[in-house]
């Protein structure tokens, strides 16, 4: 049998502390479009997102993520991803078909860092209401109805205070992640890396940071736009909006263009995203950076993240 692989980035589960104000930020501000609210619970996508929600919205205490999902390429990969885990010990929740709208069975299990992940591969692909559809056969939704109105969801970015080698290997040896781009500190240690199971640069990036006040955070969730006139025009909605945000500027790693916001409501930052490269060489080495060369990643040119960046962080539930 063919070992099981994730075939992309599906959703987060987030919640906020002001319902309102989150769906007042990521539908009207960034333009995502609900597909439907469920006993308190909304669930939107970007116009060009093809399965039933790429984020989903509920009320809570404190900003918090109570879990970031995964589509298989296979249906029978779930099962073998829940075997494959069990026998390394690892605690797999099964989540029955249709308990999270528009998804089928799917597991549930903790990284090492305690980040929960959600493997599924069963989807809904809801049409659009006529009045919201695209006449385009391969679109979703209407582009530019409202906000900023970025394609696609892209990535996650999640933080931890433990040991990043724990997590760096069970992302690799267990869900088939490959190191793409990484900072390796003056002992040898890898503090950050940029990992994929598509072409993206990455889908996942995940760093250790020893001062954060809980082992398992989300730094941040990201968006894809089609060009840079894009995020140009998304820093004008933004400061109409009244919206502190840090950017526009460009990675060294990756080489994408990016400007961050906050969420009002939950906390959770946002990245509106486009540029940089994709990957097809079967044999990529991945590329390190140095402790002395990681500001030139994190920004090759424009606003600074690291010099404007609380720590405003949306904690894992």
């Amino acid at each position: 049998m063919a070992r099981p692989e994730i075939a992309k980035l599906g959703h987060v589960a987030l919640v906020s502390s002001d319902l309102e104000k989150s769906l007042w930020f990521f539908k009207e501000v960034i333009g995502l479009e609900e597909t439907e609210a469920r006993d308190g619970v909304h669930y939107l996508r970007a116009w060009g997102d093809f399965q039933h929600h790429t984020l989903s919205l509920e009320a809570g205490d404190g900003g918090q993520v109570r879990h970031i999902g995964w589509r298989t390429k296979r249906p029978e990969d779930v099962q073998a991803f829940r075997e494959l885990l069990e026998q390394d010990g690892v605690e797999v929740e099964t989540v029955k078909a249709g308990t999270t709208p528009g998804i089928g069975e799917a597991i549930r299990f903790p990284l090492p860092s305690g980040h929960q992940f959600e493997l599924y591969y069963d989807v809904e692909k809801p049409k659009a209401d006529e009045h919201r559809r695209s006449v385009l056969k391969n679109q979703t939704y209407k582009a530019w109805a409202k906000g900023v109105s970025p394609r696609r969801f892209d990535h996650v970015n999640i933080h931890t205070d433990t040991d990043a080698a724990l997590t760096y290997d069970f992302l690799r040896e267990q869900l088939g992640f490959k190191m793409r781009e990484y900072v390796r500190d003056d002992d040898g240690n890898v503090l950050a890396g940029w990992m994929s199971v598509t072409s993206l640069v990455h889908d996942l990036a995940f760093i250790q940071k020893p001062s954060l006040p809980s082992p398992a955070r989300l730094h941040h969730i990201s968006y894809w736009s089609d060009d840079s006139q894009d995020i140009l025009r998304a820093a004008d909605i933004l400061k109409e909006n009244g919206l502190r945000f840090i950017g526009p500027g460009k990675h060294g790693i990756s080489q994408a263009l990016y400007l961050y916001v906050m969420d009002p409501g939950s906390g959770c930052r946002v990245e509106l995203f486009t540029g940089g490269y994709l990957i097809f060489e079967p044999d990529w080495e991945p590329v390190e950076w140095t402790l002395a060369e990681r500001d030139l990643g994190n920004t090759y040119w424009g606003d600074t993240v690291s010099d404007k960046e609380d720590n405003n962080v949306t904690i894992m539930a």
